[in-house]
Formats: structure tokens, sequence, C-alpha cells
């Protein structure tokens, strides 16, 4: 059956400026994808990889190098030959997913053999320029029992002080975003483990953590920038404990859910992750999450507005996305 490919650009705004060791963000640029069959219409949206300099406009690139395959009915498992991993195989790869489960009235999950149940979402402390204010953010965040603190190398036990002192009972997990040193992971860990941090995140730069090969941190690492998708896997087995997977990274569900199963297979810990967006993103993060212990998808919790039928959460806890969505 022929499909009709759509493809246009929207930008989200922040609710404030969301800012992590080596960026920050006003608003979330992104593309969405549209599939129709002339019955049913299939979505997927794709924030890409900043850090690769990704952006709307290179992945509407790649997306309509690709529309003649796409719209001659090219499967999930063929578009992964056609597109590298990316925001722009994620669209179209999301898109994929969402409009056969219009067409077979089948929830997603199911389609993935996935068994539905609750997530806890953590809520995201962006870096702030002193310990004082990121518990300020932290208190405001008091319903929720998971955190996610975005940390760079300037003052990072104090920050997780700070926040301490005023959630104490929350789980605070750290995401350094690359910011630190191995000496200086040395020196604040024992420190950080104390503080009952039961998880740190991308703690060197991606390509300089050959460190981290035979150490035995007394708090699990959890690689996100060093494992992009399944083919940088085994390398950062030898490195981390737990793989951060994100659709934008993985380029869309059907890959993220190989990793997810190749990462259990090895061992490993796994997170779901987003690089911000509406619900639409979260969506399909949302099922590959069903797979992991432990779930970040507040991106829509981080914008002034959300899109229409979105995601609802209550206290962290995240539903599963109506059909009127995605998926």
């Amino acid at each position: 059956m022929t499909i009709k490919l759509s493809v246009h650009h929207e930008d989200w705004a922040a609710d404030r400026p969301f800012r992590i060791s080596n960026a920050v963000w006003t608003s979330f640029p992104s593309v969405v994808v549209e599939l129709e069959d002339g019955d049913h219409v299939g979505r997927g949206e794709g924030l890409g990889i900043y850090y690769l300099d990704e952006t709307p406009a290179t992945m509407t690139a790649q997306i309509e190098d690709v529309r003649g395959r796409v719209e001659a009915g090219a499967s999930r498992e063929e578009l992964l030959g056609l597109l590298p991993p990316g925001g722009a195989r994620n669209a179209v790869d999301c898109a994929l997913w969402d409009l056969e489960a219009k067409r077979t009235r089948t929830r997603v999950w199911d389609l993935a053999g996935l068994e539905l149940k609750p997530i806890t979402t953590v809520m995201t402390i962006g870096l702030e320029d002193t310990p004082e204010e990121m518990a300020e953010k932290a208190t405001a965040a008091s319903a929720y029992p998971l955190l996610k603190v975005k940390l760079g190398d300037d003052q990072p036990v104090e920050r997780i002080e700070a926040i301490r002192a005023v959630h104490p009972e929350a789980t605070i997990v750290i995401d350094a975003n690359q910011g630190w040193s191995f000496d200086l992971l040395l020196e604040v860990v024992p420190r950080l483990e104390e503080l009952g941090v039961p998880m740190i995140e991308q703690p060197l730069p991606r390509g300089e953590d050959e460190a981290l090969e035979g150490y035995e941190p007394p708090v699990p690492l959890c690689a996100d920038e060093s494992c992009l998708h399944g083919g940088e896997l085994e390398q950062a087995a030898r490195r981390y404990q737990s793989i951060n997977i994100k659709l934008d990274k993985s380029g869309g569900l059907t890959h993220g859910l190989e990793i997810a199963r190749e990462a259990r297979a090895r061992g490993l810990g796994l997170m779901v992750g987003n690089m911000g967006g509406t619900s639409l993103s979260m969506a399909p993060s949302f099922v590959v999450g069903l797979l992991c212990d432990l779930h970040d998808v507040d991106g829509p919790l981080l914008l002034e507005n959300d899109r229409a039928a979105g995601l609802k959460y209550d206290r962290g806890v995240v539903e599963p996305p109506s059909a009127r969505l995605w998926g």
C-alpha cells in the first residue's frame, strides 16, 4: 500500500532555560513525520543528537533522501539500512510503529510483545549557578520521589548536599553530561556514595573514558553519550554498568528494543532517557522503558505547553500513552 510522507518542523518553548554542563536550551526544536495511508496517520517526533550537530534541517534532508523508499512501503527493518542512527530515523521509525498500531488496532507494546506496567519517571533538576538555586528547584519538585540532577565540575558534592537537605527521601541520580575528569570522579564518588546516590551518568567525555576499563566504581556508572547505538555497546559494556537508551540516539524504537535486549543479555542495567520534546517523543520512550530499570521521560514537564492528548503524570507515575496521541 502506498504511503504519503510529510515532514515539518516544530519548536516547543521550555518552561525556563534548561542548562546542563555543556549546553542550554530555551526551546526544543524537532521534526515531526506523518505517514498517511489514506485511512490512518502515523506520527513520530525526532529531536536529534545536539552534540553531533543534528538540527531539524539536517534531519529533514535525511528524511527527504529516503522519501521514495518509505512511501513505497519500506518496513521498519529495512529502514535500519536506509538511515543511520539519529533523530531522522527515530521520527520515521516511530511513525511506522504508530501507523501499524492504528491499522491493526493494536497497541505498540502488544506489537512489541511487552507487558504493560506502570513506570515512574525522574524529575530533572537542571544545572544552576549555585547549590542553593538547585535546592530551590528540588523543593519545587518535592512531590517527585526520583530526581535526576545535572552537574558540572563546579561544586558537584555541595549541590547534592543542598538537594539532599531539602528532599531527604528522594532517590537522586546524577548526570554529569561528560563534564568531569577521571580524577574528579575518583575524588567525589565516595562522598556521593555517602549521600545515597545510586548511579552516575556519563561522568567523562565521549571518546575519553578509557580509564573506566578495569575501574570498579562504588557507585554504578551509566553510559549515555558513550553508547549511541548497538554498535557501541560492546565497548560501553567494558566501561559502564548501565546503558541509557535514547531513541534519538538509537534511531527509533526498533533499534532501541534491540539494544535493550542485547544489553540485558550482557548483564547491564538499563535506563531510558530523552533529548527533550513533547509527549509524542516520550510515548515510544515509554514503550522501551517497559524493559528498563530507570526512566527519564519527563520532557513535557520541562515545557511551557505540551501537545493535545499528552502523557499524564502523577507524582512521577506516567500513564500509558493514549491511542489518540501515539501507538
